[in-house]
């Protein structure tokens, strides 16, 4: 009979929490300064006001999906103008593996939003419960007293309030920010408003607060990717082993001489967000956000050791530093082919989209011929067509336009619901106008085929126009 007592062991690790220790230096500065510049940017930008008229939102940032348009301060993007956004969509792509390529994962290391929200709940934990040693007796506490309900209790009641804020704020992006505060403080907000705030403070206050590095690890798939961007020229933080080894905590006695520069303080791994060493090697759970390097130059400072023991580098630089001799500039790292094709890439797609944007007409419209019948046969034996004509007026008053036929003094034109071939279009809106085209009895246009023709718009008030091809079908259609 088989031994039921020895069961086979476990295969799952729980996880550690990661308690980061404060540090001071060039990059945690930047990193404090980005982090302050983006939340800023986040937070104020639905409260910005632009005047565009008494027709049109005065929210310089709003994605108004109710009337399908975007706002972007004095730029208006239509629906059929998604390919800007599409544009930006590349362009941001494009600026990824660019900077990717330069120097490794420093978007995930400053700029990404699970970065920026993580520092700062963080940041909050260490207020509230003390630096890294601080918060390791606490986590380790296994009884809970007053106290550590009290710290938790407060700290969980920050990152909620955070959360909250960060929720509030994303849907201020979509709707007329003071008039949807008001509404939902009021409870007469819309209960999607109220869903969504709900959804992203919920996935702000874990994924900040709880699942953190598991989120970089396991759910985001860039760190599966950024290997196709990165070659032995990215610069990149490492480890310089060949300097810093072997390890020592001893710095007199027999042997000290023959130690590296690392006296193995673990100071880079207590800074890392991601609990990792560095020393290592290149791991994919590095993002590239340099506190072990101002860990560790800190560490050189005290004990009289050069800085850049850990630093940005190049694998290419390895063999010329073990042999005693300067790394290249960092110039000649970043540009190389690969980032300046990206940068070209990136270039082209800018400038295509500034283009677009200056060239794009204020006079639209687009033809559609019904083809359902293709032709009308009328009493008096003339041919007439039917066509559906979207029109698109994008001034923030009503316009007055006018249809003509170019280059063809057969062809007749008429406006359906109209005494002549002027047409109001509201506001900002896209109105949808029939017309109809009429060939004579015994005219040409009316036993062709198919007669090419041109459909003339015009704005009265500014004189501007658009003109659109079109056909005629006539009898022989039929």
């Amino acid at each position: 009979m088989a031994d039921t007592n020895n069961s086979a062991p476990s295969l799952y690790e729980s996880r550690e929490p990661i308690f980061p220790r404060r540090v001071k230096g060039n990059f945690r500065t930047l990193k404090w300064w980005l982090m302050g510049l983006m939340l800023g940017i986040y937070y104020i930008t639905p409260w910005l006001r632009w005047d565009r008229g008494p027709e049109l939102p005065d929210q310089a940032v709003l994605l108004d999906l109710a009337h399908r348009r975007f706002f972007f301060f004095f730029i208006e993007i239509w629906p059929h103008e998604f390919y800007f956004v599409a544009g930006l969509l590349v362009m941001a792509g494009l600026g990824l593996f660019l900077f990717t390529s330069a120097l490794g994962r420093v978007w995930c290391g400053y700029a990404c939003p699970q970065t920026v929200w993580t520092d700062l709940f963080i940041l909050v934990e260490r207020w509230i419960e003390g630096d890294r040693n601080a918060r390791l007796r606490l986590h380790r506490q296994k009884k809970w007293d007053v106290r550590k309900a009290r710290l938790r209790v407060t700290k969980w009641a920050a990152w909620l309030l955070i959360a909250l804020f960060t929720g509030g704020a994303w849907v201020f992006y979509f709707t007329d920010a003071p008039t949807l505060l008001v509404d939902l403080v009021t409870g007469q907000a819309h209960p999607v408003a109220y869903t969504t705030i709900a959804v992203l403070t919920g996935t702000t206050f874990v994924f900040g607060g709880f699942a953190r590095e598991q989120i970089c690890i396991y759910a985001c798939p860039w760190p599966r990717i950024q290997a196709a961007m990165m070659d032995e020229d990215t610069l990149t933080v490492g480890y310089r082993d060949w300097r810093g080894e072997p390890r020592g905590k001893h710095r007199k006695g027999e042997g000290a001489d023959k130690l590296g520069d690392c006296i193995d303080c673990n100071a880079c791994v207590n800074v890392c967000p991601m609990g990792i060493d560095i020393r290592d090697g290149q791991q994919m759970a590095c993002i590239t956000c340099a506190l072990c390097i101002d860990a560790c130059d800190d560490v050189m400072d005290r004990i009289g050791k050069p800085r850049g023991l850990i630093d940005y580098l190049a694998l290419s630089d390895e063999t010329r530093e073990r042999e005693g001799h300067a790394p290249r500039a960092v110039w000649s790292h970043v540009f190389r082919p690969r980032v300046i094709l990206y940068t070209a890439l990136w270039s082209l797609v800018g400038v295509g989209l500034l283009v677009a944007l200056v060239l794009r007409p204020d006079v639209e419209m687009t033809v559609a011929p019904v083809r359902n019948p293709t032709f009308v046969v009328l009493s008096d034996g003339s041919i007439r067509n039917t066509y559906d004509v979207r029109l698109r007026n994008k001034h923030g008053e009503d316009r007055p336009y006018a249809l003509s036929i170019i280059g063809n003094d057969t062809l007749q034109i008429a406006l359906e619901g109209e005494d002549g071939l002027i047409t109001m279009v509201p506001a900002n809106e896209t109105y949808l106008q029939r017309v109809y085209v009429t060939a004579p009895s015994g005219s040409a246009e009316a036993q062709d085929e198919r007669t090419e023709f041109e459909l003339r718009l015009e704005d009265t008030t500014t004189g501007d126009d658009a003109t659109t091809e079109t056909v005629f079908n006539g009898r022989d259609n039929g």
